[in-house]
């Protein structure tokens, strides 16, 4: 069983590796308001080089995304193409959807650390080993992994990449066994060795996957989006009650 609490909501995108935040959401807009990538990162307090990084990391993902007319000590002109008005168009309707619902699931974990590397450890759990962000976590601490239900990205078994194809470090098999459909964002429930899962998932990612109960599915999210905090109080494993 696995205990589900609230956590704030977190819009995202993502096409293979690639996530498609409200950071990259303000830079497409200040390039739309600007006409400049160079102005668009000075208003965002960002470097012109950061942003052509961004730009570049983001092409490879969702398609091009600005048309850039070379010149200028402010690099020339630059627009949004279609792909990329598209991309911030779903985004919006998502992070409208998200922000509608006041909290979203969070799946609780508990276990103990077995191994600690830089800012992620590693905590044996009842679904498995989990990566996740620490503060001073030392082996044979007991923590929580808390993993929050937009954090978790749904992938269909032949599409799940190979472990070093992706820096999700955390990937679960499972069984599709509800689906909540909005109109806008699903939230689906998906049982991993006896645990839910609530992942949040756009109306087209759930027609695209086909999401029915019985579908088999995967389950990725990175150790980054998964903080491992102190276990306070309660039981060890909370009823699913939602």
């Amino acid at each position: 069983m696995t205990g589900e609490t609230a956590g704030q909501g977190r819009a995202a995108l993502v096409s293979g590796d690639v996530e498609f935040d409200a950071d990259d959401a303000a830079l497409f807009r200040a390039i739309g308001r600007t006409g400049s990538v160079a102005r668009a990162a000075e208003a965002l307090g960002r470097s012109r080089a950061r942003a052509l990084t961004r730009l570049e990391t983001l092409e490879a993902g969702f398609g091009a995304g600005v048309e850039r007319q070379r010149g200028g000590n402010d690099g020339g002109g630059s627009r949004l193409t279609e792909e990329a008005t598209a991309v911030l168009a779903r985004f919006s309707r998502l992070q409208a959807a998200i922000s509608a619902t006041a909290t979203v699931p969070e799946t609780v974990l508990r276990g103990t650390v077995t191994a600690v590397d830089g800012e992620l450890a590693t905590l044996s759990t009842g679904v498995g080993p989990v990566q996740g962000r620490h503060d001073g976590a030392s082996p044979g601490a007991t923590l929580q992994a808390r993993i929050g239900a937009d954090a978790v990205t749904l992938l269909a078994p032949a599409a799940d990449p190979a472990p070093d194809a992706t820096s999700a470090r955390n990937r679960r098999s499972g069984t599709v066994s509800s689906v909540d459909r909005g109109e806008t964002v699903a939230t689906v429930r998906v049982d991993v060795d006896g645990t839910t899962f609530r992942p949040l998932v756009t109306a087209e990612s759930a027609d695209r996957l086909e999401l029915s109960p019985g579908r088999a599915v995967v389950l990725t999210w990175k150790a980054t989006a998964t903080p491992l905090v102190p276990v306070i109080g309660g039981p060890r494993n909370p009823p699913d009650r939602s």
